[in-house]
């Protein structure tokens, strides 16, 4: 058994001539030939090896074919590392005796003669070898042809970089010099994976937050590493997802990911590096702040005009407004596919990858206590914020509503630490976070009709018959809101000690 270590990347497929004309690459020995690699997968009709996650592959590498099996592993900031074994196919037929993990033997004894071709993967491939620093030597491969399943097919442009010798911060590292020249990021989804996709012809869904099982006697920066990689695998998901899909929804999911990366570097700002936070708490920001155009038009489709136009005919100012917003919306989400803007997004993802992966544990305290104290000094802003909204307005009432949210993700991430006390804390917390966030949602919204409406008295008229649509509710939903968080502010906090396990 071999361990192959990767660090696979995407690029559109108009970037491909300066990837082969940059100097680290032009500049590489070659290693084998170029060429072409048939590659056809092979699953029961059932895809039971899919649901075991393993692969198994038949490779045509000039007059050779070779026999591969793989098992998937997490992907920690695109970075692999997963078992593989390859041997000669002969006699047309299968030989897992090279096999040396039992159970995985095993599965794949026991399917053999129902193994069938699932999809294929046709493309050219380029490889260099790269020694980027002393001890150091990577394989770097440049793909490019097709995924064909049933009658369908996607493309392949990637750039993967495989490691012989040296460590995965190397892998980072010349990842990060190329990607300073080339829109480059990093991809998680295995050509399997892809290939599966297609065959089943499955639209893939959002990846939302998942949870991440935290002791109380794991140390801080290791918490924090946990869950920072599970949030950048959140961001890169939703972020390839978007650049290739039109649903909302893996913007927003894109979005709430960059969100909660930043509130968690303050929750463990006082764990963590001073030059970690002070360097990526705005950076998270700005990258969040990129994506919201876009988001916010579709918000204010859904939960604005849709209302108004589904219950029946409108007239045509209110039909000119939609096909405004609508309009765009379009423009907004082409500028989230620019390979400017996409490249920038990429690097990003790729630098914190890397300063994850060189992050030292060092000896400090327990997330433990540091989750307690985080969750108190959040609570205690949301009180202030609190006081500040009752005799304020709408901008101290989105106040509330980010320090409410931050607490909220803090308990998405210790929820483990006090499984018996966050439940029904943090339903209660959610139902106001669904209030306070309508009563943004149509504030913001009647900001950006304002300005799409300009000096038209047409579509000025029809945004304010939307404003005073939605008044009624809008009013309730404030004044509903406040006593809520006034309520859920002073009930007791499921980080109280002796709550831990």
């Amino acid at each position: 058994m071999s361990k192959e270590v990767e660090l696979k990347l995407a690029l559109p497929a108009q970037a491909l001539p300066a990837l082969r004309a940059h100097p680290l690459i032009a500049d590489a020995p070659v290693e084998g030939a170029d060429g072409v690699l048939l590659n056809t997968y092979f699953d029961t009709p059932g895809l039971e090896l899919r649901s075991r996650k393993i692969a198994v592959r038949l490779r045509k590498d000039g007059e050779r074919w070779l026999q591969t099996v793989k098992c998937a592993a997490a992907s920690l900031g695109g970075l692999a590392s997963r078992p593989e074994w390859e041997h000669p196919y002969r006699d047309e037929r299968f030989d897992f005796s090279v096999v040396d993990i039992q159970d995985v033997r095993t599965e794949l004894e026991n399917v053999r003669s129902r193994l069938a071709p699932v999809f294929t993967t046709t493309f050219h491939r380029q490889t260099r070898r790269l020694t980027p620093a002393p001890g150091v030597v990577i394989l770097a491969m440049i793909d490019e042809g097709t995924i064909e399943a049933g009658g369908r097919c996607s493309p392949i442009c990637e750039l993967e970089l495989e490691l012989v010798s040296g460590d995965g911060k190397d892998l980072y590292a010349l990842a990060c010099r190329l990607a300073a020249d080339l829109p480059l990021r990093p991809e998680d989804a295995s050509k399997a994976q892809r290939g599966y996709e297609l065959y089943q012809n499955l639209r893939p869904a959002p990846r939302r937050a998942r949870p991440v099982a935290l002791s109380a006697k794991t140390k801080a920066r290791e918490a924090f590493r946990q869950l920072a990689y599970e949030l950048l695998a959140m961001w890169q998901t939703n972020e390839a997802l978007a650049l290739r899909l039109d649903d909302p929804e893996y913007v927003h999911q894109a979005r709430v990911a960059l969100r909660r990366l930043r509130t968690l570097l303050g929750l463990f700002r006082r764990a963590l590096p001073k030059t970690l936070t002070q360097e990526w708490r705005p950076r998270f920001a700005a990258l969040a702040n990129g994506l919201g155009a876009a988001r916010d038009a579709d918000v204010v489709l859904d939960t604005l005009l849709a209302p108004i136009t589904t219950q029946g005919p409108v007239g045509g100012d209110m039909q000119r407004l939609v096909a405004a917003l609508e309009a765009h919306r379009d423009t907004e989400r082409a500028s989230l596919r620019q390979i400017e803007a996409s490249a920038e997004r990429g690097r990003a993802q790729l630098e914190f990858a890397a300063v994850l992966h060189a992050l030292k544990p060092d000896a400090d305290e327990l997330v433990g206590s540091v989750a307690r104290r985080a969750m108190k000094r959040v609570r205690r802003d949301a009180r202030a914020s609190l006081a500040e909204a009752v005799a304020g307005d709408v901008a101290q009432l989105h106040r509330l509503r980010i320090v409410l949210k931050r607490l909220r993700y803090g308990l998405d991430f210790f929820a483990s630490l006090w499984p018996q006390k966050v439940p029904e804390y943090a339903r209660a917390l959610a139902e106001l976070q669904e209030s306070l966030g309508a009563i943004n949602d149509a504030a913001m919204g009647y900001r950006l009709l304002g300005e799409l409406a300009g000096s038209d008295p047409g579509l000025a008229a029809a945004r304010a018959f939307t404003a005073g649509w939605h008044a009624p509710r809008i009013a309730q939903l404030r004044a509903h809101a406040l006593v809520d968080a006034d309520a859920l502010l002073g009930s007791p906090a499921p980080w109280k000690k002796g709550n831990a396990k």
